[in-house]
């Protein structure tokens, strides 16, 4: 059989282990979480009250679910490994573990899923500006440290400087690759952090990064990290089974800090991360209708959105939670086939 052909099944083997292995976890996790009253807290808020008026119904949710989709693909990894060196044949077929492909991704989802646990923890211990948690600035702080430990790896250990620009070509930008780097990691994370407001939201919007991210891995013959995208999928899709509206958990800056990095370090093996903006396209309108409200009113004393990020601004207008998430998930869908679009021309005519 044509090896592309097989290392598409192990793909597509691995994605529905992984959905079946997280689905099976999911009533453990759910029980784990409510013993140990892991649960979100809506405060009332004088800098946020329309947010605390239409959310105050999910206080009490169990949140940190997101345990459920780092968990189960870690956790795989590892026992694909473990059975590969035991029993080798079928196991070390799906084993997906790689030093140049994904050692990195992996090791930046498990780092970032316990600066994400710990900031949940102290949520629901009500430590924190406001008893949420790390404030915004401690925790872009942990998104630029993290981030720079990454880009002087890349910089300094793959000799890594170039990035790939659509239709242009490769670009050897020197040192600024650091920076770069840098900005793309703490940008993404950024961003699907603000994305996880509403049932279902992030989560779909991350499946269909990662689904596109999975695609341009195995058209580049990355197939381990291709397999590794696809494990993170499955997971998604079991955790998705139970967070579409009404969500019986939340995903938790465990999950959204996780799947944020770990996008960002995927499209930077890739040498994607231009196309990033596609793939994200709804975290990168969230985090703008973030930045742009919090510049209006540092400098003329005005909101632009009634609520932000901008999904909260549609719910105080009267939209319906499950309508702005299909509709989010529908536009994000149709510019992530345009980023893949822009990848094929730009990996076949380029």
């Amino acid at each position: 059989m044509d090896f592309q052909i097989l290392q598409l099944i192990r793909v597509l083997g691995i994605s529905v282990i992984s959905f079946l292995t997280a689905l099976g976890l999911t009533p453990l996790v759910f029980k784990l979480l409510n013993k140990y009253k892991f649960n979100k807290q809506i405060r009332a808020s004088i800098d946020a009250p329309i947010y605390s008026q239409l959310h105050q119904k999910k206080a009490g949710t169990p949140t940190g679910g997101g345990i459920i989709i780092w968990g189960t693909v870690i956790g795989l990894a590892l026992v694909f490994l473990l059975f590969s060196l035991v029993f080798n044949h079928i196991f070390s077929y799906l084993d997906f573990i790689n030093r140049a492909q994904t050692y990195l991704p992996l090791a930046a989802m498990f780092i970032a899923a316990g600066f994400g646990l710990f900031d949940d923890i102290l949520g629901i211990m009500g430590i924190g500006p406001k008893g949420g948690g790390l404030a915004v600035r401690n925790k872009i702080l942990v998104y630029l440290v993290l981030s720079l430990l990454g880009a002087l790896w890349f910089y300094f250990r793959l000799d890594w400087n170039t990035i790939n620009i659509p239709l242009v070509g490769n670009v050897i930008i020197g040192w600024w690759y650091i920076p770069f780097f840098m900005f793309i990691i703490t940008a993404s994370a950024f961003s699907l952090n603000e994305t996880d407001g509403l049932d279902g939201l992030a989560g779909g919007v991350s499946l269909l990064a990662f689904a596109a991210l999975t695609v341009v891995a195995f058209i580049l013959g990355r197939y381990h990290l291709a397999a590794f995208s696809g494990a993170t999928i499955g997971a998604l899709l079991a955790f998705l089974w139970f967070n579409v509206h009404p969500a019986k958990f939340f995903m938790g800056d465990t999950g959204s800090m996780a799947l944020g990095i770990t996008l960002g370090t995927v499209a930077l093996l890739t040498n994607t991360a231009l196309l990033l903006p596609f793939f994200l396209f709804i975290p990168v309108i969230e985090s703008l209708s973030v930045i742009i409200q919090m510049t209006s009113k540092k400098l003329f004393k005005k909101k632009v959105f009634i609520s932000t990020p901008i999904h909260h601004h549609f719910e105080a207008i009267g939209w319906k939670e499950s309508q702005i998430v299909m509709r989010f998930w529908i536009i994000s869908s149709i510019f992530t086939s345009l980023g893949l679009v822009i990848f094929f021309l730009n990996h076949f005519l380029g």
